[in-house]
């Protein structure tokens, strides 16, 4: 999928939130798709995200980050304390069940990336896409 196609996609994000983590959950071809993962209510799990950290984190839902392999991929942006504080980007996959929502949210409401120390079971979930994946998302 272009950069183009992939942006479009994207909820847009607010000045208001320019403070906060952003979490991009994918919602493509294979990330959400119940014939991929049939075990996972897809929806729910990005409504339960979304509510955990509104007011928190900015969520995004895009269409496909082009690491179908690791589905359900989330990537958790750190926010420009975070950053500053030497936070980059973390790339999850297999994010597919409530206990590693609830680690991640919880990770992300106590600052994420640069912030917050992540619980060890993130270490679980961590992968490193390709450069170019990871310049289309970040750039």
């Amino acid at each position: 999928m272009s950069r183009s196609a992939r942006r479009a996609r994207t909820t847009p994000e607010r000045s208001d939130d320019a403070g906060r983590c952003t979490v991009t959950i994918c919602r493509g071809c294979c990330c959400g798709s119940p014939a991929k993962i049939p075990h996972l209510d897809h929806e729910a799990q990005f409504t339960s995200l979304h509510r955990a950290l509104q007011g928190v984190a900015r969520i995004r839902r895009t269409s496909c980050l082009d690491a179908c392999d690791e589905a359900n991929v989330m990537v958790i942006q750190p926010s420009a304390e975070g950053r500053r504080a030497g936070g980059r980007p973390v790339w999850l996959g297999h994010v597919n069940d409530p206990d590693a929502a609830a680690d991640i949210t919880a990770w992300v409401d106590n600052g994420g990336p640069g912030l917050a120390d992540p619980p060890g079971v993130i270490d679980l979930y961590l992968f490193q896409p390709s450069r170019r994946v990871r310049h289309e998302l970040e750039g």
